[in-house]
């Protein structure tokens, strides 16, 4: 998975805009820049129990940001700033994948048919 080079992309943003910017910039910046490195091509490709503790890898960057909590605040941190669990996300991005590749699919099927 992406996982190193999605803490590289974290480690690099928190480093340059620690203590400069609000919490909600940097978690939209995040959003933005290194969930999508994450989720790089988790559709379409197989994944074990391992590569799918994205919940875990999300936690340590929100104990590197505020510190010592428990699980129930991380929870709350991540909803309040707009990230649903990652697991969620995931099942939700295959499910609109397959449906579009099924889509797809019955399109060439069709096409074929009328030849």
């Amino acid at each position: 998975m992406y996982k190193a080079r999605f803490y590289k992309a974290f480690n690099n943003i928190f480093g340059k805009i620690e203590g400069n910017a609000s919490k909600k910039v940097l978690f939209a910046l995040i959003k933005s820049k290194c969930l999508p490195i994450l989720f790089y091509d988790i559709e379409a490709c197989p994944t074990n129990s391992a590569d799918l503790q994205f919940n875990f890898t999300m936690n340590k960057i929100l104990f590197k940001i505020f510190s010592s909590m428990s699980q129930e605040m991380f929870r709350e941190i991540s909803k309040y700033f707009g990230i649903n669990p990652l697991e969620d996300v995931i099942s939700a991005r295959r499910d609109k994948f397959l449906k579009r590749y099924c889509a797809l699919d019955n399109l060439c099927h069709n096409a074929n048919d009328k030849h």
